[in-house]
């Protein structure tokens, strides 16, 4: 059985994703469609980098992911399509797929301009519709990436600039709020590897982890290890650190926001 997965900052509200599952069923009515998240922040291409990156590893292989979130839809901006340890990616050329292309040496990379796989005539504001859909049924049913147009080098992708945390002059490591989910819980940049940095560094001490004005002291194994209204910091799903509130929202417990600095240090 083949399989698309969705990563779009359509919503749900509106007809658009289900417009897109139409288009795909027409062409290959046994695919199996998976919605990874329709609620990218809009036009949110960092935390749709994060979240593709964090979610197709647990696919099966052959698997088709298709990103939309596409502020320039429209415009001039290329449509790109490569295989990475046997999944295939279908994004626009804006840096929604930045984490993968900086971990891989991707070999094959395709422009999608092959006109006979989209739907005719493509609108300017849809391409969810008449090109990610169709394109991306055709892939999974084994149409090879190479037909669906011309060859691009990876130095010519597009690559965001996504912040990296990293050690100040006195010795914090500071990351950011990438996303906040649904709960509230406030997702960062920082990882495990990251906070053995800083346990490397100054062994046998406690980290001290600094939200807006407030302070959480050291990591917790899981919600339940903190009384409810509380906050706590946790290494989440996706491998990185992640404030939470047992039983509350951590986004208006802190008072802050996506792009806000998390700072970590050490106390004895």
């Amino acid at each position: 059985m083949s399989i698309i997965t969705l990563t779009t900052d359509f919503g749900t509200d509106d007809e658009y994703v289900g417009i897109m599952k139409g288009v795909i069923l027409s062409l290959n009515p046994s695919v199996a469609i998976v919605d990874i998240t329709h609620h990218i922040d809009p036009h949110d291409l960092v935390q749709a980098a994060y979240s593709i990156y964090s979610s197709y590893r647990y696919f099966p292989k052959g698997t088709v992911h298709v990103v939309v979130v596409d502020p320039t839809v429209g415009s001039d901006r290329n449509i790109i399509a490569f295989k990475i340890t046997d999944h295939i990616f279908l994004a626009p050329d804006n840096g929604a797929l930045t984490l993968l292309i900086n971990e891989n040496n991707i070999n094959s990379i395709t422009r999608i301009d092959n006109t006979s796989y989209f739907l005719d005539p493509v609108s300017r504001t849809f391409h969810g519709r008449d090109i990610f859909a169709p394109v991306s049924a055709h892939l999974s049913m084994g149409i090879p990436i190479k037909k669906l147009g011309t060859p691009v080098a990876q130095k010519n992708l597009i690559c965001l600039s996504i912040p990296e945390p990293y050690f100040s002059d006195n010795g914090e490591l500071v990351g950011s709020i990438i996303s906040i989910d649904h709960f509230g819980n406030l997702i960062t940049n920082i990882n495990l590897d990251d906070l053995e940095k800083i346990n490397n560094t100054v062994p046998g001490k406690k980290l001290c982890i600094n939200v807006g004005r407030d302070k959480i002291s050291d990591l917790s194994p899981n919600y339940s290890s903190t009384i409810t209204g509380h906050p706590l910091a946790i290494i989440g799903s996706r491998g990185y650190l992640e404030i939470s509130v047992n039983g509350g929202n951590a986004a208006k417990h802190f008072m802050v926001e996506k792009g806000d600095v998390v700072r970590i240090n050490t106390v004895k």
